[in-house]
């Protein structure tokens, strides 16, 4: 079988769906994913009507190059159900992936991805849906290793700092930033174990959303924390923090080159028989290798799209 490309997600844009004044922008903002929101950014009032409003977007505007997602509202919810079967049935072809929030257990993945099954096959689609998923409750967290291993689907974990705060109590404000004196990043251990089990089942990891959307500085800081933890992206909640994710979640040209010098030297060692060089006063062994090749597909697959 031909090798998935890989998945390019520095920035994922999200657009309430009940909003469609809103799709035509996000669709231009340049982001690697837009996901039109049926959950948290819609009144529970205006789900229903939302989901159709999600249905037509899908279905009417030219999307580009950018990936084709929706949240839907979480597998506990009476909206759940209808979500994915209306948004299969009726924009199945123009939907590349479904974003499931609030899992905390495998569980919750599988219910999705054996929906799923049955619809494509149902309904002949010759290409498979994607999913992420969100970690975004301390059950979730806990189980966060079962949860990305369990669906051959999985693109991405996603680390939600929202609502894992009221899950956790944590004294946070709006920004999920400690309102009291906390030593170091608050979000270290959840940001890493959600990194951790990412990179076990072979997925991305995306930070969360950062709501002070006039904080440019205070975005571009959270994005290069979580990328030097192994992200690969972020969640923007406003079309201004779309440049911003992608310029930090993309190898700069002197992480390209030196990659790719790391990559030559060590093939000029292989050749002499060693299985380890220096470049630079700096020790290149195979471990290096494995990290310049990681991101040079990386850079490969930014420019391919």
């Amino acid at each position: 079988m031909p090798v998935r490309p890989v998945p390019v997600r520095r920035s994922e844009l999200a657009t309430p769906a009940s909003n469609d004044r809103m799709f035509a922008k996000a669709a231009g903002s340049g982001a690697d994913m837009v996901f039109l929101d049926l959950e948290d950014a819609v009144a529970p009032a205006q789900r229903e009507v939302a989901r159709a409003k999600a249905i037509t977007a899908l279905n009417e505007i030219d999307w580009g190059t950018t990936v084709r997602a929706v949240r839907i509202n979480g597998v506990d919810t009476h909206w759940c159900h209808d979500d994915v079967i209306d948004l299969v049935e009726q924009a199945g072809p123009n939907l590349d992936t479904i974003v499931v929030p609030k899992a905390t257990s495998a569980r919750d993945v599988w219910f999705v991805d054996t929906l799923l099954t049955q619809l494509e096959t149902k309904l002949g689609l010759e290409r498979r849906i994607r999913l992420e998923v969100l970690i975004e409750d301390v059950a979730g967290l806990a189980h966060a290793e079962e949860i990305a291993t369990v669906s051959d689907r999985l693109d991405a974990l996603i680390f939600g700092a929202g609502d894992f705060s009221v899950s956790l109590g944590a004294r946070v404000d709006t920004n999920f930033v400690p309102t009291v004196e906390y030593p170091g990043d608050f979000w270290h251990h959840a940001r890493s174990t959600v990194a951790v089990a990412a990179r076990i089942a072979g997925v991305l990891a995306i930070d969360a959303p950062y709501p002070d959307y006039r904080d440019p500085e205070g975005y571009r800081r959270e994005a290069t924390r979580a990328s030097a933890l192994g992200f690969s992206g972020k969640w923007a909640i406003h079309p201004s923090q779309v440049d911003i994710a992608n310029e930090v979640f993309s190898p700069t040209p002197d992480e390209v080159e030196h990659a790719r010098r790391t990559l030559e030297a060590y093939r000029d060692a292989e050749r002499n028989g060693l299985g380890a060089t220096g470049m630079d006063g700096k020790l290149v062994d195979a471990a290096h290798v494995k990290l310049a090749e990681e991101l040079l597909a990386r850079a490969d697959e930014i420019g391919r799209r």
